[in-house]
């Protein structure tokens, strides 16, 4: 399981004119390590496999943060199955930390 953010291009074009990238780069940090805890913290609990298997990686220089599970049953928790109904976790530390992200980002930009 993946969840990537998309028009990094863009956003590293308009941030080179305003600003210096090693702020955005602490900014994707921050943020990347909120929402691997923020998903692990959510992650439905029976051995905690799941949990210890939500994983942070950098890439780009550390300008791309991506949260990951190695858990091969994790697409199921998070979405669920015809049997189950999923255990959203990935999906809801996403959207409560893009906001945020977004925000930081405004904020050097100024």
């Amino acid at each position: 399981m993946t969840v990537k953010f998309v028009g990094l291009n863009e956003l590293k074009v308009g941030l080179k004119k305003r600003t210096n990238l090693s702020n955005v780069a602490q900014i994707v940090k921050r943020n990347g390590t909120q929402m691997q805890d923020s998903a692990q913290r959510n992650a439905p609990v029976r051995t905690g496999f799941l949990r210890r298997n939500i994983h942070l990686n950098y890439s780009d220089g550390g300008m791309t943060a991506k949260v990951t599970s190695d858990a091969s049953y994790a697409p199921y928790q998070e979405w669920g199955t015809r049997f189950m109904a999923g255990t959203p976790h990935v999906g809801p530390a996403y959207k409560v930390q893009k906001p945020i992200f977004i925000s930081d980002l405004e904020k050097i930009m100024k």
